[in-house]
């Protein structure tokens, strides 16, 4: 899975790796960012890739119970997400890139759990998450809400010690045929070993929103012990 990561990147940074459109602006950097808050989303647009803020857990446009009601849809699996009804719409019509500067995943028992950060491999400030975005309504208020799932695939070799599940991490020369459409299922693959590498974090990261604004929370700590 996917339950938190965070995107402490900047404007020029974001502008560079994914060829953003729109004037700089000032991006609050989020250490700990966990599901049902707003988060960066690339979209496409006609007039090139925009940058757009999003509600992490996707909303189907056809929901039509309240927002509350809504399933945990802040993941998607890569072996069903073009078949479930959750997701097939948007994985068919309206994909994105979610950018992120890492992600966690937790090892040991439960009360003991130690959060291990994942950052990517060659020390660049974003990985490309894989994701679906839609725009659903709320029927009693009328108020628009865009929001976005992160695609997950089964856990590489390299992974599978921390979890059996990781984000789908895009290629630069898989943007294009990925948000248009082009490319299908057979790009949501574990990425290489190589493309991670891997630290223990504060345990105040276990709790959800702990953090978000404190940049010590990713800091590499020593496993007790």
């Amino acid at each position: 899975m996917c339950g938190r990561f965070t995107q402490r990147y900047t404007w020029s940074e974001v502008h560079a790796f994914l060829s953003v459109i729109g004037a700089a602006k000032n991006l609050r950097p989020r250490y700990n960012i966990a599901p049902t808050t707003t988060i960066d989303v690339v979209r496409s647009t006609e007039a090139g890739r925009e940058l757009v803020p999003m509600r992490w857990g996707l909303v189907p446009v056809w929901w039509k119970k309240p927002l509350k009601d809504v399933p945990a849809t802040f993941n998607a699996r890569a072996e069903t997400v073009a078949q479930k009804p959750m997701f097939r719409d948007a994985f068919r019509k309206r994909r994105c890139i979610i950018p992120a500067s890492g992600f966690f995943e937790w090892t040991g028992d439960r009360g003991e759990k130690v959060p291990h950060l994942f950052t990517a491999g060659d020390g660049s400030p974003i990985l490309a998450f894989a994701g679906l975005w839609d725009r659903w309504t709320d029927p009693a208020s009328g108020e628009e809400v865009l929001s976005a799932t992160v695609i997950v695939s089964g856990a590489s070799d390299w992974m599978a010690p921390y979890h059996d599940r990781m984000p789908v991490l895009l290629a630069p020369d898989s943007f294009d045929g990925w948000l248009d459409g082009s490319l299908g299922p057979e790009v949501l693959e574990p990425a290489a070993a190589s493309a991670l590498r891997e630290w223990i974090v504060s345990s105040r990261v276990n709790r959800t929103g702990q953090g978000d604004d404190d940049p010590t929370i990713v800091e590499p700590v020593a496993e007790a012990g």
